[in-house]
């Protein structure tokens, strides 16, 4: 466990909690006292990253919870805050990437299935939207709060592949800005997380393939992937007292990439 625990009786609720920046976010949020409710709908393995923090001596419970659903969110808050008596940080992790049930890239905008992009913006806009909603009340019930919402640079960038992905993120990125100025009265900080090319479930087909993984690292100026818990402890700032002042912002964890001029073969590479 952490020495300095800059969560300390907080109650954090972390989605897409049972693999990747989510899982790893949920851990760190649990080395730094903070009482977690790790939600997924991956249930075996969600349950496995909240008993992986009681091991370790914190606090964390699992709980289903499909983020496209109103429904569940009404039920999943309510649960969260009977558990721990409060919820002070929300962490909107749950994400998909798009790619086809082949894992290749969807097509260009003029072929893209309607399909993929309303299952791409349910999950990585829509849902980012409901936890936020949901997450207000007993926020502003506790005297304040901090959401963290996992963005992306490709709502930074643009790209000729895979449009839902990116545009989900950019609704994202907005939303997260304007969520920062409607709940600013009740003391809740709002802030994005910007991940770039970073080693997770996700992304390990992309990043083991010797051309498109080349190029990711090639355009990285730190010359690595990242790995999730560099964003964890992005995460961890901003849910921290440390951020108190921190709202809107957007925080970009990327090695460099989005500070350099991009290659069009950069471009070319779906997320």
């Amino acid at each position: 466990m952490a020495s300095e625990k800059r969560l300390e009786g907080k109650a954090a609720f972390v989605t897409g909690g049972a693999s990747g920046i989510g899982a790893e976010t949920a851990r760190v949020f649990g080395e730094h006292g903070a009482l977690v409710t790790v939600a997924d709908v991956n249930d075996a393995q969600g349950e496995a990253v909240a008993q992986e923090i009681t091991d370790a001596g914190g606090t964390a419970a699992y709980q289903h919870l499909d983020t496209r659903r109103e429904a569940e969110w009404e039920k999943a808050i309510p649960e969260a805050v009977a558990r721990y008596g409060r919820l002070d940080v929300l962490v909107n992790a749950a994400g998909i990437s798009g790619r086809m049930p082949d894992g290749s890239a969807p097509p260009l905008v003029d072929g893209l299935p309607l399909e993929n992009w309303e299952k791409v913006m349910s999950v990585n806009a829509t849902g980012v939207f409901l936890g936020t909603k949901h997450a207000v009340a007993p926020m502003r019930d506790a005297g304040g709060g901090s959401i963290v919402n996992i963005v992306s640079i490709y709502s930074l960038l643009g790209s000729d592949s895979n449009a839902s992905y990116h545009a989900s993120k950019g609704a994202a990125r907005s939303l997260t800005k304007a969520a920062a100025i409607h709940c600013a009265p009740y003391k809740i900080r709002v802030n994005g997380v910007y991940p770039g090319f970073i080693n997770t479930e996700m992304t390990k087909e992309v990043h083991a393939h010797p051309l498109h993984g080349g190029v990711r690292l090639e355009a990285t100026p730190l010359a690595e992937f990242g790995q999730p818990r560099d964003i964890a402890l992005g995460c961890l700032y901003l849910a921290s007292d440390d951020a108190r002042f921190v709202t809107g912002s957007e925080l970009v964890i990327d090695g460099g990439v989005t500070a350099t001029a991009l290659k069009t073969s950069l471009l070319q590479q779906e997320v």
